[in-house]
């Protein structure tokens, strides 16, 4: 869990921020978040407020919320990401392609015959060789 402390110097006014090396080395992620706040709210009266912040229930549910939409705008993202990669291999299709092969590393050139969808995403079969991903495509005539 990564938490900073700061403290106020009584003489000079200034503010200082300390951090342990442990606590450094070990951010917390956000299913921990989740975990946290989950088990906070649980325990929370929002009727009694038992701290001398009474918003502070109200903070945390906002808090929990911002972190539900990120993580389904992450989400979306990444589905819209992948749709757009499949098309775009689609689209290659009857194309001549400059790309790399991915065995030899050696510049090549022949025509996308077909597109493979795989869990790791589109691979290309050209001049009937199969699993060319898409990323190894340089240029398109």
């Amino acid at each position: 869990m990564s938490f900073t402390t700061q403290s106020t110097n009584g003489t000079t006014g200034t503010q200082t921020t300390a951090a342990t090396a442990a606590q450094k080395s070990m951010p917390i992620n956000q299913d921990q978040f989740l975990q946290m706040l989950m088990a906070e709210l649980k325990n929370q009266n929002p009727m009694n407020p038992n701290s001398s912040d009474p918003m502070q229930f109200i903070s945390q549910l906002a808090q929990f919320t911002s972190v539900e939409q990120q993580t389904y705008t992450a989400e979306s993202t990444q589905t819209m990401a992948s749709g757009q990669n499949n098309a775009t291999a689609i689209a290659l299709i009857g194309h001549t392609v400059d790309y790399t092969d991915p065995t030899t590393q050696a510049p090549a050139s022949g025509v996308v015959k077909s597109v493979e969808f795989t869990s790791s995403g589109p691979t290309l079969t050209i001049n009937g060789t199969s699993g060319i991903s898409a990323s190894a495509v340089n240029q398109v005539s």
